[in-house]
């Protein structure tokens, strides 16, 4: 995308350029080093604070996409095996369709089982990728021929496969076994596995009983430090002619623990909020935080209809607490009208799965900052 179209510098939810990136040096050279060196990576580090940004910084990286081909897979929203190897051979020809290569022109041959879902586009003759899940009979078979068709590649690959502790929660449950079989025996590509359920990530790949143990190298992620954030954020304000206050980077920062997501989204809106010849001031973060919240509200009141009513409650009164300790004690349970100890628990164990709650060393939270001010002072 060209720089003219980038009204405002802070790009949230996707990876434009080094230029709108916020560090990561160390993290991408360690990256590199691994990757380099032959090494698999699982990242371990929660949601929203910048996984798959710094993933997709990894291969923008000149050496690695003069060296590689670099394919990136969420597969947050799968359920089942099938999903996962209809989006994997997705990703792969989604990112070979504007390449002018050979090895793009054997991938419909070598995975014979995609041929339903090859068309020819009528204006310009060039091949299309037209198929539906459904039309994934065999996804072993079709799983065989991507990683068959990866050996046949004219350079080696890296493939990152975003919340990659998805695969324990279908209901094949034999997945992760062969996936690592398949995986110890291609040697032309390489595997970054992100996830962000720290409990089950670790699991697979330190314990000996699973069939991940040990075959990956370890890597966590901490929030960009503040100083560090900061002086990228008064840079950005002052290439468009705008300023900051360098407290008030700070304070964003320190509001939101130092989640990127969060914080590079009231960036943007103190950056939208600010004149040309401005300066940002500690007094616009309210109105900021406003604004980002209201223009959610929609969505928030979409999840909250389709909540039962006993985690609808639970959700509110951690909401309304912060940061919430001893959730199953009578103190709590009594300030808050809550039906019953055995009820909370039941209710907090599906929110942290559904990813609504996380448990910190300190309490539960709600995991969205938005939607916990949202449900704090709104709803």
């Amino acid at each position: 995308m060209e720089e003219a179209f980038i009204n405002n510098p802070f790009v949230v939810g996707k990876y434009l350029s080094d230029k709108y990136f916020c560090d990561r040096s160390e993290e991408t050279e360690f990256l590199r080093k691994q990757i380099l060196n032959g090494r698999d990576v699982a990242l371990i580090s929660p949601r929203r604070i910048g996984k798959s940004g710094l993933i997709q910084h990894f291969f923008n990286q000149p050496d690695i996409k003069e060296q590689y081909y670099t394919f990136f897979v969420d597969i947050y929203a799968t359920t089942s095996f099938a999903e996962f190897v209809y989006v994997l051979g997705k990703e792969i020809y989604e990112q070979l369709k504007p390449r002018s290569t050979v090895w793009k022109e054997k991938f419909f041959q070598i995975i014979s089982s995609f041929r339903v879902g090859f068309k020819l586009d009528p204006m310009t003759g060039n091949p299309s990728f037209d198929l539906g899940l459904g039309d994934i009979q065999t996804p072993q078979a079709t799983l065989d021929e991507i990683f068959g068709y990866l050996e046949e590649a004219d350079k080696p690959c890296v493939i990152a496969i975003d919340e990659f502790q998805q695969i324990g929660e279908y209901a094949e449950k034999n997945v992760e076994a062969l996936l690592r079989t398949k995986i110890q025996r291609c040697h032309r590509a390489q595997f970054i596995f992100a996830g962000s359920k720290r409990h089950m990530m670790s699991n697979m790949f330190n314990s000996p009983a699973k069939p991940f143990y040990q075959s990956a190298i370890s890597m966590g992620l901490d929030p960009i430090p503040v100083d560090v954030y900061a002086d990228f954020a008064v840079r950005l304000f002052e290439e468009r002619d705008k300023h900051i206050e360098r407290k008030v980077v700070e304070a964003v920062w320190n509001k939101f623990n130092g989640y990127t997501w969060f914080v590079q989204m009231m960036m943007n809106e103190l950056f939208a909020l600010t004149s040309p010849n401005n300066t940002c001031t500690p007094d616009m973060i309210d109105d900021a935080r406003h604004n980002v919240i209201m223009s959610q509200e929609n969505s928030y009141k979409d999840l909250m209809s389709q909540l039962p009513p006993k985690q609808k409650v639970v959700l509110q009164a951690i909401a309304k607490e912060g940061l919430a300790q001893n959730i199953t004690s009578s103190k709590f349970i009594k300030k808050y009208n809550l039906s019953s100890a055995s009820s909370v628990q039941a209710a907090v164990k599906l929110l942290i799965k559904n990813d609504l709650l996380t448990q910190t060393e300190h309490g539960y939270r709600v995991y969205d900052f938005f939607l916990s001010a949202w449900l704090a002072t709104v709803y």
